[in-house]
């Protein structure tokens, strides 16, 4: 599996550019990955799949479109760009496309690192775009999808996507990966924020199992709320919010959603017994 890898990736580099594959692979990877990942939600919601959708809303199709068709002009002229001019960069702090392919463990060590401070920039960055002034002047572009799906995670305004376009660069931008690595973080950062954005609770979504990752209901909550301080800041993980409080409306809602749930619980067993005898 390894030789076959690394012969493929040998006819990559023998016939494209470190800038070819840097810039333009690197763009072509992610509007595939993101449309990949993001239009079998929005499928759903055209096909009215109500079931573990969060919120009941469903987006008009000339609001789906408009998406869409944003999302084409912006990931052109802003995207784009934004790849092709941090090149210069990603070069001078070591970046290689060249053999040996790096290991598992060095690519998931990196990898995790930059979820880390990818999150922790974000979420300062994020609190700031709830200020009243970039809320309203910046911000509240993304905000327009109160009901969001898998697409509207990068609907946002040009300033936005450059800060966003930041943040997830900056990790690989300070260690001069390689490019195999770039190509594995921008692929998963690209699914969780679809996913994220995706507006469905599945059985088997990853925040039912890891304790610290956000996920679909944890940043749902963030779009219902309409104001400059709703909480939930954080891109991937939970806990900067809960260390600086601003998951407080959210958890609030949850423990009363828990004490619903389980005083239906309590009615339904009671009905049980009564039917018994």
């Amino acid at each position: 599996m390894a030789s076959l890898l690394e012969s493929q990736w040998l006819y990559l580099t023998s016939n494209f550019s470190d800038f070819q594959l840097a810039s333009l692979g690197s763009f072509v990877i992610h509007e595939s990955v993101f449309f990949l990942a993001g239009l079998p939600y929005l499928m759903m919601e055209c096909w009215g799949l109500q079931k573990y959708k969060i919120q009941r809303k469903v987006n008009t199709p000339a609001a789906q479109e408009k998406c869409v068709l944003r999302l084409l002009l912006y990931h052109t002229c802003v995207n784009l760009p934004l790849m092709i001019c941090s090149y210069p960069v990603f070069k001078y702090m070591g970046f290689t496309s060249q053999l040996p392919l790096p290991s598992w463990k060095v690519m998931s060590f990196q990898i995790l690192s930059y979820f880390i401070l990818e999150d922790f920039i974000f979420y300062w960055g994020h609190r700031f775009l709830h200020t009243k002034w970039l809320y309203k002047h910046v911000h509240s572009v993304h905000h327009e999808y109160a009901t969001p799906f898998g697409l509207t995670s990068e609907y946002a305004h040009p300033l936005e996507i450059l800060f966003l376009g930041f943040a997830t660069i900056f990790g690989p931008a300070i260690t001069g990966p390689h490019l195999l690595t770039l190509w594995v973080w921008m692929t998963v950062r690209v699914l969780e924020t679809v996913e994220a954005h995706c507006g469905y609770d599945f059985p088997w979504s990853l925040s039912r199992f890891l304790p610290i990752y956000g996920g679909a209901d944890f940043h749902d909550y963030h779009h219902r709320l309409l104001y400059t301080k709703s909480g939930n800041y954080s891109s991937t993980f939970t806990y900067m919010d809960w260390i600086f409080g601003t998951d407080k409306g959210y958890r609030k809602l949850k423990a009363l959603k828990r004490n619903e749930d389980h005083s239906e619980n309590i009615v339904r067993e009671v009905d049980n017994l009564v039917k018994a005898e």
